[in-house]
């Protein structure tokens, strides 16, 4: 037993409950490695538009995710992270600062939170929620671009400040159903910046790049620049919209226009050669000429494409994509979905598969895991951030003990 207990310490779970699949990915951490250690995935149940509206059966599909993962482990699963991401993510800049006397001193910890917490004091309506400070920069006496001020020496300390904000009642309903399917949550992430932890490089961060997180139901979209977030946005269209459209064009069930778009879907009409047919039964068989399969599905990823770029362009940043733009979550598999991005959005376009992580299955080397393995990466980080903190401020004390005998 004592095992066990021992690996729970060490335990970080994800929850990433997306409107198609539901999954639960656990891992251990040991001396600041991070390490696979299972995963359980089961078709999402009681969704609508991206949120969950019946929270029985989607707890219900928690629940067996989270025993797929489990069995897959060897441990008990009491506590988890869990993605947040959809059409009612909304972030906003914002900025803040603090006078520090009269006389240049230096600038501790404590005068970063208070800079932060004047930055945050913004209003925002009643149902928002916050769920990550993000500073992009600290200027200090008028010199900007400082990333981590503390221990420099100025008078006047300010942030420029991301918040990424979400909907109080969607975030509940999460936790009510992690709660529901016997889970206690510790932390809630935006996806679009989880998926960022895992597929994006350093150098993107700083040149300029947009992650697009192609759900089923909605886009979730971060723009980094600089290293920072400076752009957090959803877009109401995702993969199941794609799958809608060919289930109407073509006069079929949802679940075979679903099959159809996996293995021959195109969003580049000239890509298909014009003699390129297969049998289907619908239901006699007959031949579907897969031009007409690619010339529905390209107006849908154009239009997906306009609406980025409009978002883009509302935020700002359009022009700051030096990287370009990359593509994960399952609709970035689409055949010509990089092709449609680069002619929209006039900037290079790359596919986002999260890194791999020791032990972990070629499987989930796929763009729909990215979310998922980026909680992990983050959770990580946040946990040996609050180490860091507490072994200093463990040092401070001792040092102040000292000093006083």
């Amino acid at each position: 037993m004592n095992a066990m207990s021992q690996r729970q310490d060490n335990l970080i779970v994800v929850l990433d409950i997306g409107s198609a699949w539901t999954r639960v990915v656990a891992a251990d951490v040991n001396e600041g490695s991070i390490r696979y250690c299972g995963h359980g995935t089961v078709a999402s149940a009681g969704m609508r538009k991206g949120l969950i509206a019946e929270l029985g059966p989607a707890a219900k599909a928690v629940r067996a995710a989270n025993e797929q993962a489990e069995r897959a482990a060897h441990v008990n699963i009491e506590e988890c992270v869990v993605g947040v991401g959809g059409p009612h993510v909304r972030g906003l800049n914002t900025n803040g600062g603090l006078q520090l006397g009269s006389r240049m001193r230096e600038i501790t910890r404590d005068d970063v939170r208070t800079a932060v917490e004047r930055a945050r004091a913004v209003e925002r309506p009643p149902d928002r929620e916050i769920l990550h400070l993000l500073p992009r920069q600290f200027i200090l006496d008028d010199q900007p671009g400082i990333f981590d001020p503390v221990g420099m020496v100025g008078a006047r300390l300010e942030v420029d400040l991301h918040i990424a904000t979400c909907s109080g009642s969607a975030l509940q309903s999460t936790v009510t159903c992690a709660n529901r399917a016997g889970l206690e949550v510790s932390e809630a992430v935006l996806e679009s910046i989880a998926a960022a932890e895992a597929t994006l490089s350093g150098d993107e961060r700083d040149l300029g790049v947009c992650l697009l997180d192609i759900g089923a139901h909605s886009s979730d979209l971060v723009v980094f620049y600089e290293g920072a977030v400076a752009y957090t946005a959803s877009v109401p269209i995702g993969g199941a919209h794609f799958t809608n459209d060919l289930a109407i064009g073509l006069q079929m069930p949802v679940a075979q226009a679903e099959e159809i778009k996996r293995q021959y879907g195109n969003v580049v009409v000239t890509a298909v050669p014009q003699d390129a047919e297969i049998e289907i039964a619908n239901p006699q068989p007959q031949l579907l000429s897969l031009r007409m399969v690619a010339e529905i599905l390209e107006p849908r990823a154009r239009e997906l494409m306009y609406y980025v770029r409009e978002s883009l362009r509302q935020g700002g940043v359009l022009e700051a994509l030096g990287a370009g733009c990359v593509l994960t979550g399952g609709g970035a598999m689409l055949p010509g979905m990089l092709d449609v991005t680069e002619s929209q959005l006039r900037c290079p376009a790359r596919t986002g598969l999260p890194v791999r992580l020791s032990h972990m299955p070629a499987e989930l080397v796929h763009p729909c895991y990215s979310v998922a393995v980026g909680m992990l990466l983050y959770a990580q980080r946040t946990q040996m951030n609050r180490a860091a903190e507490n072994s200093s401020l463990r040092s401070k004390l001792r040092a102040m003990f000292a000093n006083s005998f």
